[in-house]
Parts: C-alpha cells; structure tokens; sequence
C-alpha cells in the first residue's frame, strides 16, 4: 500500500532515522526499535533514498508481520508502521 501526498512527520511523533546505519545493521535495529516502542504507534521510518534500504526494512516488517505504508512522491524514503 502506498500512502498519498501528506507530510508523514506530522502524523507521528516517534521516528526511527536510518541514515548513516550500515545495511546489515538494518534489520536488528528496525526489530528492536518497534518491539521496545510497539505501544506508541504509528512509528515512522525514514529509510533515506536508497531502494536497497527500504526493502530491507519492508522486509523485516513483512516477517513479524506489521501493517504499514509506504510513501512515495514527497513522502519517498519512509515507512510508516501502523501496527506490529
């Protein structure tokens, strides 16, 4: 699912900024952070402009079964998790 043009910063508080991790990083830090924040949702995730990092992050949230969006057009780079 993809989300419409809408600034995603302002629907959620708690974000999780991927920028500067390594991409084997990636997937511990997405799992930790969700579990240790999953009464706060939504958490946003920014994955920055790199495919490669947001379909690993896409990926850890399909295997522990979430629901989220993933933006486009301005929103481009984020993921929005809506439940774990």
């Amino acid at each position: 699912m993809e989300l419409k043009y809408q600034r995603l910063t302002k629907m959620t508080d708690l974000k999780l900024d991927l920028h500067g991790s390594r991409h084997h990083e990636v997937p511990l830090k997405v799992e930790n952070f969700l579990y240790l924040n999953q009464e706060n949702m939504p958490i946003l995730i920014i994955c920055g402009n790199s495919q490669k990092m947001i379909n690993i992050v896409k990926d850890v949230l399909e295997d522990i079964d979430c629901i989220f969006e993933i933006g486009s057009g301005i929103n481009y780079g984020c993921i929005i998790v809506r439940k774990i």
